[in-house]
């Protein structure tokens, strides 16, 4: 069991460092967990830190998933069996730029949730994920023989709250569901994060990306004779569409961890290895008087492990630095991640999102508008459609409360194109106005909306995707046929040989090897997503900063199927499946929402 004593860590009685480096299993194809772990452990660290992802473990009340990429029990026995310890943080709450912190979308189904805080609806549903998970990584306790060492009571909470009781009622239902490992609490280095994130008898760490020995210290003044450690140590950064790409200096890295062991602190480097937020798993930050940022898909996070699993110069400073601290020889490394390059893959029947709505949408009806969680909706894109009908003077047709981009047709031809970055601020929060002109007879109206990402940091936490009103002049319109398109299965789409209108989708084939990774370069297409197989690799827009997203090999077939689901145009059909991924858009503009 991992205790403290005297300013040490001790594992099983002995003197213990925690070297620690994140891999959050969700975000790694299972086919390459090992060879990630073992990377880990080849550089010297001696214990993996991973969240847990509700979200996807729990997509719908009541019902669980812990299979393929989710099955974490997995995950972590492969870490036991490379010789890793391990850092388990179930949250509820994760942060982790993951779609809503991790929180599944169906809570905010309830109007009244309130979240993070001592709310019993919501701690009902904390406690049955909380039983669930524990059901499924119990065994794998240091007590009982496994390697989880510690676990983490919520997520950085002083950040966001201060309900001490509803962090002692998340430390007790964690009990309750036998995750009754060493605790801790993770926290930022203001003293009101400190102060509100925090349990009297639950041992503390502070996150931070610079200045360790300065940092460190002062949780000095919140526990007494206990060893110093950072729950994150941000190696690198994550990246916002429109932004630039992160990266950090080897040097640099190397020079805080180099604090570390000169203080003989223990660390968890966030992250080791960042993965990819495939399919609709990307969150979004609206906070520090900025408007709404959402995440690109790929988290490279500028990790000494890039996206893709190869090595960077910052592994190689870090493995000298904790090798020769641990008196660790260097032996051979496992093998760089094998690429493979295709070329121009040819489009060659594409499908109209609008005549194919009966084979992939879900159809509703709303007296008013409703959001997409309120449908029982997780990810992907929602239409809201209606009639006007009768005579009316020319007026503002105004759209209110649009989470997040949204496309605006008026009888089929595109009318509007609305970015939630703009953030005009209207009468009823984010939304657009546009003069609709004079008609007698039928108008009609279709507002696709594109959910870009749940908020996961801060007090927008409350991000419901959709549509709140319509209105026509000072008239509030009523009476919508409102389509669910999760996008979770394109198998039933009706090709034609050309559809000429966007949002479309586009069908191509290619041919690959199945024992290497690849790109798709997603040079001259506007925004969509890429699905290789069926399988959502995540989101590309041409806002950058991220051109291509990464193909797993485990994704590939020997004659595979490529769909882009394009919303706004493109300068051809076709793309180009190569070796060499380009995460920094060259010669990027700067975009509107960037002051």
């Amino acid at each position: 069991m991992l205790t403290v004593k005297d300013r040490k860590f001790f594992l099983d009685g002995k003197p213990f460092s925690i070297y620690s480096g994140a891999i959050h299993y969700f975000r790694v194809p299972r086919e390459y967990w090992e060879d990630r772990l073992l990377k880990l452990k080849a550089a010297g660290f001696n214990t993996v830190e991973t969240y847990t992802c509700w979200n996807l473990h729990e997509p719908r009340e009541g019902e669980f998933d812990f299979t393929g990429m989710l099955d974490i029990a997995e995950f972590l026995r492969i870490a036991q069996k490379v010789g890793l310890y391990a850092i388990v943080r179930p949250g509820p709450y994760i942060c982790a730029e993951w779609d809503f912190g991790g929180f599944p979308a169906w809570l905010l189904k309830d109007k009244n949730m309130r979240l993070r805080c001592n709310y019993k609806p919501y701690l009902d549903c904390v406690r049955r994920y909380y039983n669930a998970l524990g059901a499924q990584i119990n065994g794998l306790l240091n007590k009982n023989g496994g390697n989880i060492i510690a676990m983490q009571v919520e997520n950085e909470y002083g950040s966001y709250g201060n309900d001490k009781q509803y962090l002692q009622t998340v430390r007790e239902i964690m009990a309750d569901a036998g995750m009754d490992s060493f605790l801790f609490t993770s926290d930022g280095d203001c003293d009101w994060m400190l102060s509100g994130g925090g349990l009297p008898d639950v041992f503390k760490v502070m996150n931070f990306g610079s200045r360790a020995k300065t940092r460190l210290k002062k949780l000095d003044g919140y526990q007494k004779n206990m060893p110093y450690m950072c729950g994150e140590f941000w190696g690198g950064w994550f990246d916002h569409w429109g932004d630039k790409h992160h990266t950090r200096a080897a040097d640099e890295i190397q020079k805080e961890i180099h604090a570390f062991l000169d203080m003989d602190a223990s660390f968890n480097l966030y992250m080791f290895h960042g993965g990819t937020n495939f399919g609709f798993t990307a969150g979004a930050n609206h906070h520090y008087r900025k408007s709404y940022e959402p995440t690109v898909t790929s988290y490279d996070y500028s990790a000494p492990l890039t996206e893709w699993g190869a090595y960077t110069p910052a592994y190689h400073a870090i493995r000298d630095l904790l090798c020769e601290k641990q008196g660790i020889e260097k032996g051979v490394l496992p093998p760089e991640p094998k690429l493979q390059y295709i070329g121009e893959v040819q489009l060659t029947e594409t499908a109209d999102l609008f005549e194919n709505l009966p084979n992939i949408a879900e159809k509703h009806y709303a007296p008013a508008p409703e959001s997409m969680e309120y449908f029982g909706q997780n990810f992907g894109y929602i239409l809201y459609s209606t009639v006007i009908r009768g005579k009316y003077e020319p007026a503002k047709l105004q759209v209110e409360g649009v989470h997040d981009n949204a496309y605006l047709f008026v009888d089929g031809k595109l009318k509007k194109t609305y970015y939630r970055h703009e953030n005009p601020k209207m009468e009823n929060g984010d939304g657009f106005a546009v003069l609709l002109g004079g008609f007698k007879g039928e108008k009609r109206i279709d507002i696709l909306v594109d959910a870009m990402g749940r908020v996961n940091y801060g007090k927008h936490l409350y991000d419901r995707k959709g549509i709140s009103r319509v209105m026509l002049g000072d008239q509030i319109l009523f009476d919508f046929d409102v389509y669910t398109i999760p996008l979770d299965n394109i198998e039933n789409l009706q090709y034609v040989t050309a559809a000429e209108t966007f949002p479309k989708f586009f069908k191509g084939t290619f041919q690959a090897a199945t024992d290497a990774d690849c790109f798709v370069d997603m040079s001259g297409f506007k925004k969509g997503c890429v699905f290789i197989n069926g399988f959502n690799l995540g989101r590309y827009w041409e806002a950058g900063p991220q051109v291509t997203l990464y193909i797993p090999k485990g994704v590939l077939k020997a004659e595979n199927e490529i769909v882009i689901f394009e919303q706004e145009g493109t300068k051809s059909a076709a793309v180009s499946v190569i070796d060499t991924p380009k995460l920094e858009k060259e010669k990027k503009k700067r975009w509107f929402w960037q002051k």
